[in-house]
């Protein structure tokens, strides 16, 4: 029987286990809450460069959109089999009516995003050539969101939870990371026993104290902790100032080619090796991850075994150009692969 062998205390994970897990991920619902974002593609070819300035021309062949920020948490979620609620703000504006409607088709609940008319859907607009991002235009507004956003917000996070298996926030640093809404996603986490994983920015962490689960990249945990990390003993001091800070559960820290990281409260760790994949964008690489790790957790897997499923998730993902899903087959082939690697 094939396995996968984890660092730090050698643990081995048999896939037979992980591949349930898989299978169990169909139907589990998850509440997201976050910053809501279409990801907008302008695809074409470079074949020579502007008169008017040392710029390249694209010459544009076709566009393209998919949701983005949470919203791409989201449509990872859908494409695993898993149901997804989405609460979050866009703008009273044709692209957020758009995003809402895309997220509908794909069987997303989207009665708990709500229209907020001062400001617009934020869009992050990538202009891709030959394969390769030449450029990027953002249009977004950081403002606090008005009261009466924010108030609506709290019904909405109230009349969702029940039917949650699990909550996931999904901070952008876009507006919704504000007390008014974090500490009601907090407290009805504790209050319905749901666990909430939380992906935040470094500047809103604090925010997010008593989370269940912490999840941050290691340019993330090295901007909050103010704390380089070099190698496993400066990252063995950042998480523990993390631990004693903010009091999760557990401490996810993913370290790209070098994999991820999982602490718990004693500050023990568990080492998830990378995958050898060719990275092509890690662009929405972080929300895949979230999403499966919400959906193995909320499918009853130990956050261990979330974790090495989410590991081949985000190693299936880079492998795409822009921001991207994966599918169960695609997460089941690199745990067979890392099988076929071990024998």
């Amino acid at each position: 029987m094939g396995g996968v062998q984890i660092g730090g205390r050698q643990t081995i994970l048999q896939n037979s286990r992980l591949n349930q897990i898989l299978d169990s991920m169909a139907g589990r619902r998850v509440l997201v809450v976050g910053d809501v974002m279409m990801d907008e593609y302008v695809w074409g070819n470079v074949r020579r460069i502007s008169p008017e300035a040392p710029v390249m021309v694209v010459e544009v062949e076709r566009d393209s959109y998919n949701p983005g920020g949470a919203a791409n948490v989201v449509n990872n979620i859908q494409a695993l089999g898993g149901f997804s609620s989405m609460i979050g703000v866009v703008g009273d504006d044709d692209a957020g009516r758009k995003l809402a409607s895309r997220l509908a088709e794909i069987g997303v609940d989207v009665s708990g995003i709500v229209a907020d008319n001062s400001r617009p859907t934020t869009r992050k607009t990538r202009i891709i050539a030959h394969s390769q991002q030449v450029v990027r235009v953002d249009r977004e507004s950081r403002r606090r969101l008005p009261r009466h956003v924010t108030k609506e917000l709290a019904i909405r996070l109230a009349d969702g939870i029940a039917s949650a298996d699990i909550i996931v926030f999904s901070d952008y640093d876009k507006g919704i990371a504000v007390r008014e809404v974090t500490q009601v996603v907090l407290d009805l986490g504790r209050k319905h026993r749901k666990r909430v994983l939380v992906n935040p920015k470094p500047r809103n962490i604090k925010q997010f104290k008593s989370a269940s689960v912490i999840s941050l990249n290691q340019a993330e945990a090295e901007s909050a902790t103010g704390m380089p990390i070099a190698d496993e003993r400066s990252l063995h001091r950042a998480a523990k100032r993390l631990l004693t800070s903010l009091q999760p559960e557990k401490l996810l820290i993913t370290r790209g080619p070098l994999g991820m990281s999982l602490f718990d409260m004693n500050a023990e760790v568990e080492t998830v090796p990378a995958h050898p994949v060719e990275v092509y964008d890690v662009a929405g690489a972080g929300d895949t991850v979230v999403g499966v790790l919400a959906l193995a957790l909320a499918a009853g897997a130990t956050m261990l075994e979330a974790a090495v499923l989410a590991n081949c998730a985000g190693g299936a993902v880079v492998r795409k150009v822009g921001v991207a899903t994966v599918n169960r087959d695609e997460i089941a082939a690199l745990l067979n692969r890392e099988r076929s690697n071990s024998r």
